[in-house]
């Protein structure tokens, strides 16, 4: 059997559809004939797409072995659609979440419907997986295969040396604070604002909030000045498209407040090392997401990273957060937006900070999230769908 993988999320470009495309790819060469046309920023993203069709002709052309073509996020899919040339060709693409929710009618209108022209469609997550249903893909073409964490994540520092390093290199004395990360880009449904103004100012004294990710610095360059005054119908599209930091300004309006200001340190993107270090000594990685309409955590592959470090992961129990985050196991899932609820479960952590030991939290996060797991899934999957065609064929001869 050979497979040829589309992707345009793809290595060195960081980030976790990248990670994923990797890791899928390359996990699956041990088992079968793998090709791949990807994204390498090589050459502009736009000639990428437009020269795909022809590339894939020419590829398939030339190894006719070439049974699936899967695509790994629904960008890609969709641009897909207007392709000719090998539709006699098993079609199978990934989605992510957002691809799924975006908030444009002509794409959820007349783009989504046509997904059911694909053969299998993998979902992340239960929650995706419900949402392509919910928009009419039939549940006989979606399967849900989570993704996997690299296992090999750990602190590089012992505790010791990771609070000299903040102090000496982000000038953050940890002597005697208890730790709370939130991660990533500063966007409405990550919750980051509504858990510093509702939650932050009621906890014990000892916790301090570190945000990890862009800056949530102010900036005055255009593409700001533009997203703040285009209106509401179009603004909001944009941001979610292009992963414009929507929840930006408010945190930086709530951190400016002097009873704030003290328990929260910004200390923008920092090298992955140190993100694992500082992981290492957190006392919880916090994902206080809310329901945002358009926009959903499809996984949140962040968590599986701090629970590599043995960091437990307090996070809201809605959307793609439930299929990496298990009560008791790698964290605690929470009522959305329930303020109460937040300040009791993260108070008690004073109290019970070793109720769930950071070496059974590594432990299980290796056994059910490896990316061999996730490949074997994927391969199993393939195979059936090629033992069905087979099957097919041989009963209309």
């Amino acid at each position: 059997m050979e497979i040829l993988f589309i992707s345009h999320k793809y290595p060195p470009a960081l980030g976790g559809m990248e990670k994923q495309s990797f890791e899928l790819i390359n996990g699956l060469k041990p088992y079968l004939k793998v090709h791949s046309i990807v994204y390498e920023g090589k050459e502009s993203r736009l000639s990428f797409f437009l020269k795909l069709n022809q590339r894939i002709i020419l590829l398939c052309k030339e190894n006719q072995g070439i049974s699936i073509i899967h695509f790994n996020d629904a960008l890609v899919a969709a641009w897909s659609l207007t392709h000719k040339g090998y539709s006699h060709l098993k079609r199978t693409m990934t989605v992510h979440g957002l691809d799924i929710v975006f908030p444009s009618r002509i794409y959820q209108h007349f783009v989504l419907p046509k997904f059911n022209r694909f053969d299998l469609i993998f979902a992340v997550s239960r929650a995706t997986a419900e949402a392509c249903i919910l928009r009419g893909i039939s549940p006989g073409k979606v399967v849900v295969v989570n993704n996997g964490v690299d296992t090999s994540i750990k602190p590089s520092l012992l505790r010791a040396d990771i609070a000299i390093m903040m102090k000496e290199k982000y000038h953050l004395d940890c002597t005697d604070k208890r730790i709370l990360v939130a991660m990533g880009r500063p966007v409405k449904r990550k919750g980051f604002s509504w858990f510093i103004q509702n939650v932050l100012p009621k906890l014990h004294e000892d916790f301090i909030l570190l945000l990890i990710g862009p800056s949530v610095e102010e900036k005055t360059d255009f593409k700001n000045y533009l997203f703040k005054n285009i209106p509401s119908f179009i603004r909001k599209p944009m941001e979610l498209f292009l992963g414009y930091p929507s929840d930006r300004q408010t945190v930086i309006t709530l951190i400016k407040n002097p009873l704030i200001s003290g328990r929260v340190k910004n200390l923008g993107k920092l090298p992955f090392t140190d993100i694992i270090n500082i992981l290492g000594i957190a006392e919880a990685l916090i994902m206080p997401n809310i329901y945002i309409k358009g926009d959903m955590e499809g996984f949140g592959l962040v968590g599986l990273e701090a629970s590599m470090c043995g960091t437990k992961v307090i996070a809201s129990g809605i959307e793609g957060i439930t299929d990496a985050v298990h009560p008791g196991k790698n964290g605690i899932l929470l009522p959305t937006q329930d303020a109460n609820a937040w300040i009791d479960a993260l108070n008690q952590l004073i109290n019970e900070p070793k109720k769930m030991n950071r070496a059974d939290i590594i432990n299980y996060t290796k056994q059910q999230f490896n990316w061999k797991k996730m490949t074997d899934h994927y391969l199993s999957f393939f195979k059936k769908l090629i033992t069905e065609q087979r099957q097919y064929t041989d009963t209309t001869l």
